[in-house]
């Protein structure tokens, strides 16, 4: 019993909810390999570390030796889980689902071990499911259960609209786990009402049902929101080493260690030790130099990573301003070029409001001079430096047509 003890203890770091650990210890206590299934839409191009969540908890399963089921929604995701929305979500077309599919075939496995991993699109059950098969599923759940979701009954009390199909998500998803016929399944805090549902439709089609594992959503570098790449506080994992190891340094001191306990995978023993030479004065800093260097390296390298940490200390602690910094060529128009364009021309922000906000909180600089007038208006031809914060630099030409 003390190894499924231990078992149990690493499975549930850093988890908010387990349903049931009783049941998941007597599946455990069987001594097979578990079926763990998360399911990931593929609703955007690129993965970044929130996503990572749920892919190292599944690594820890596969170091215990269990069996992933690497759900890609190519399917759902055609629907779209207005999960913590608060209208309907555009669908997705198949040719964008299936480039986005794509891309998370080829990141996750930087941290997945692939001869554990089953890669599964549920495009290839639910298109063989009839209207027939379709129309009994639904028969399964009533209006007044759905209306238990959380958003779905906030938006029927607001008066706002809920499309039909944006009832069958919950209902697709649960039946990917029969299909599946997984043991345990993982998903965020805001996907409680579609892991319960896996549930209730396996008890319905004679499974036992899945054990559900539930991780918190990661805030993102401004340590108040989600990690999103809308709002423009998240890092990709394919960004560059430099960029991950600087953004990661720029979290906070107390979001550092929530950082550790979801997204390291360092064994717990070791990240008690960094606590007690925290509460023994060691410096949050170089605390944070092995949280960046361990992410870092777990996307680029080790080597990667020893060289973004030197380029960080050169950078910061010396003033160096980076060699590698990008040349851009920007025209100006008649009535010139505002500053908030001019940084997301220059691949600075994501968009002119991300600008607009980074002036606010005095992030942006040019030619070393902090702005602060969000209506500046660039007028003149020449070389200016633009930086954002302490890691996005590029050397912008203005000219005429």
């Amino acid at each position: 019993m003390q190894h499924i003890d231990q078992d149990l203890s690493l499975i549930k770091r850093g988890a908010s909810e387990l349903l049931l650990e009783s049941e998941l210890s007597e599946r455990l206590q069987t001594g097979r390999p578990l079926r763990v299934k998360a399911g990931f839409d593929p609703t955007a191009p690129d993965l970044h570390l929130g996503h990572t969540v749920l892919i190292n908890k599944l690594r820890q399963f596969q170091e215990l030796g269990h069996h992933v089921l690497f759900l890609i929604g190519d399917f759902t995701g055609m629907i779209g889980d207005p999960s913590g929305k608060n209208a309907t979500r555009p669908p997705l077309t198949r040719d964008e689902v299936d480039r986005n599919a794509e891309t998370y075939r080829s990141q996750i496995f930087r941290i997945l071990d692939p001869e554990r991993t089953e890669i599964c699109f549920n495009s290839r059950w639910m298109n063989d499911l009839g209207a027939g098969d379709l129309i009994r599923l639904a028969s399964l759940q009533t209006v007044a259960r759905m209306l238990e979701r959380e958003d779905f009954a906030k938006r029927y009390a607001g008066n706002q609209s809920i499309s039909i199909h944006e009832f069958l998500y919950p209902l697709c998803q649960g039946y990917d786990s029969v299909v599946l016929k997984s043991d345990v399944e993982l998903g965020g805090t805001d996907q409680r009402f579609n892991l319960l549902m896996g549930r209730e439709l396996q008890k319905h089609y004679g499974q036992s049902p899945q054990c559900v594992l539930m991780m918190p959503l990661l805030l993102g570098l401004d340590g108040v929101n989600k990690m999103s790449k809308s709002l423009g506080n998240y890092i990709g994992i394919d960004e560059a080493a430099g960029e991950i190891f600087g953004k990661l340094m720029s979290v906070s001191d107390d979001l550092m260690w929530r950082y550790f306990d979801l997204l390291s995978l360092r064994p717990g023993k070791e990240l008690a030790v960094l606590r007690e030479q925290a509460d023994q004065g060691r410096n949050p800093r170089d605390i944070k130099f092995e949280l960046a260097r361990e992410l870092t390296a777990r996307f680029h390298g080790a080597a990667a990573a020893e060289s973004a940490q030197a380029e960080f200390l050169a950078r910061f602690q010396r003033g160096a301003m980076p060699d590698d910094m990008p040349a851009v060529a920007l025209m100006l128009s008649a009535e010139g070029l505002p500053i908030a364009n001019l940084l997301k021309q220059a691949g600075l922000v994501a968009s002119t409001s991300e600008g607009l906000r980074m002036i606010g909180q005095g992030a942006v600089k040019l030619d070393g001079q902090r702005i602060d007038d969000k209506g500046l208006v660039l007028q003149d031809e020449g070389e200016v430096i633009a930086q954002v914060g302490k890691r996005r630099w590029a050397r912008v030409t203005l000219s005429r047509p």
